[in-house]
């Protein structure tokens, strides 16, 4: 019975998550904007509103902004237009698959601006040197959640360019982990505080990946001339995977590029700006030509990702079906408002208790939060078609009254399938409710069971709620 259930839950700490959540909730609006891919063009703004062309750097595509077409309407060489990153640009534009903008003021979603976010498929920051404001990185956060591709450049710490007491280390950084739309380390990685000062960093082997193997060329090394890596969680999001790695490293540390996800898009990362320097700029500035650089493939590596980040490819999030599919979201019932169908779940699990509020509407899953000794499943069987990219997302919420700050006594596991997404703890308390996102594309073609399981110790609550459920395939 709902009533028992609830009256052996230690209502003080239940309270304790409701007020936490009605503070992350505010923090978890977003706009709602146009989708953010095309079905034709892909649609690529290029930021240098945040310095990138302070002291040596000139991260542009052309001076000529925000169209580059008018400097050249058909470049054929890169020297066509003017900047550092021309090379970059010019190659994407001799496609005619490619429409490159350039954004010189604030970043925004939903608005009206030309360069609103919502009019693009993927925006790259090549090593931004201000931070963003609290406006400009609700709308990367919320652009990236509802579909949009971000390339996030970097470059070793110190390299602060225009003398501001920040260098685009601290700057992407800040972006990840002080957001109001997910501060809870969203794609799965940190970027490290590194000056490494020269290498060829390799690729690692995957055949089937499409920023390795991809349109424009295979790529095997990449360059660094004063970069740094990025430190990988998968704990934090099971999608996030190293690509390239510095030389002596692998498997979470020392990854030079790396891709993840995000709600329905999809990230990458560099640790250097030397790789998508082609040498080539504006009067006074010093540059390197990475781009061309013998000992690397730089340029497919950047082009393939920009390929891979603006959808332009059968797979979500770096891997799965091909084909053709309908776009579609598969699960029932995926907001619990329709009470105890669809889901196969344990007694009072789906429930409209005012002890921990829903995200939205007045149902959700209340996994575990006794303090004792309880095990509560949540599960739905869904068949994912074949030749669909196919991505899971729910957003959780998790309060306790577990003090400890070392050890995990209450677990959630996440599976799909035999597949372990991922596990959750009392460790992973947070106020208010976290998007949680994975890429299950590896299961299109059969039927797979969604499955929750969460398992309480003995002594002290920790309660999983879980609500707005999605299974998106496209």
């Amino acid at each position: 019975m709902l009533g028992s259930r609830r009256s052996r839950r230690r209502l003080t700490t239940a309270l304790a998550g409701l007020g936490l959540f009605v503070t992350g909730a505010a923090l978890q609006v977003t706009t709602t904007a146009a989708p953010a891919h095309a079905a034709t063009t892909n649609r690529v703004l290029f930021d240098d509103g945040h310095a990138e062309e302070a002291g040596n750097a000139d991260w542009i595509i052309s001076t000529s902004k925000p169209d580059p077409l008018s400097q050249d309407s058909s470049p054929s060489a890169e020297t066509d237009w003017t900047g550092a990153l021309s090379s970059w640009g010019v190659a994407l534009q001799k496609t005619g698959d490619y429409s490159l903008k350039t954004a010189t003021s604030a970043l925004t979603y939903g608005g009206s601006s030309t360069t609103d976010l919502s009019n693009f498929d993927t925006l790259v920051l090549p090593e931004p040197n201000t931070l963003f404001t609290t406006a400009e990185k609700t709308a990367i956060m919320t652009f990236v959640q509802n579909g949009g591709g971000l390339f996030m450049i970097s470059d070793h710490t110190g390299a602060d360019r225009n003398s501001d007491g920040e260098d685009a280390v601290e700057i992407l950084n800040d972006l990840m982990t002080n957001n109001s739309v997910d501060s809870t380390d969203p794609f799965g990685f940190s970027i490290d505080t590194l000056d490494i000062s020269s290498g060829y960093p390799a690729a690692i082997s995957d055949s089937t990946n499409e920023v390795l193997n991809g349109a424009f060329g295979t790529v095997t090394k990449s360059l660094i001339a004063d970069g740094t890596t990025a430190t990988l969680k998968p704990a934090d999001n099971a999608n996030v995977k190293g690509l390239v790695y510095r030389s002596g490293y692998s498997g979470n540390t020392g990854a030079f590029f790396a891709t993840s996800t995000f709600g329905s898009g999809r990230v990458a990362f560099w640790g250097d700006s030397s790789p998508i320097d082609d040498g080539t700029g504006q009067s006074g500035n010093t540059l390197y030509d990475g781009w061309n650089d013998t000992g690397a493939t730089n340029a497919a590596l950047a082009l393939n990702a920009t390929a891979w980040l603006s959808g332009d490819g059968s797979s979500s999030g770096g891997g799965g079906g091909g084909g053709t599919c309908t776009a579609a979201q598969l699960l029932g019932n995926p907001g619990f408002e329709s009470g105890n169908t669809t889901w196969t779940a344990s007694s009072g699990v789906i429930t409209t208790s005012s002890s921990e509020a829903a995200r939205t509407g007045s149902y959700k899953a209340w996994l575990d939060g006794y303090g004792s000794a309880h095990t509560d499943t949540l599960s739905q069987s869904v068949t994912i078609p074949s030749g669909c990219s196919a991505t899971l997302s729910f957003y959780l919420h998790i309060d306790t009254a577990e003090t400890t700050t070392s050890t995990a006594y209450d677990k959630l596991t996440v599976t799909a399938g035999s597949t372990t997404l991922a596990t959750y703890s009392n460790l992973n308390a947070a106020s208010g409710y976290v998007l949680k996102s994975f890429d299950v594309s590896s299961l299109a073609g059969t039927t797979a069971t969604i499955n929750f399981s969460g398992v309480e110790g003995s002594t002290l609550q920790t309660s999983f709620v879980i609500d707005d459920t999605a299974l998106n395939v496209s």
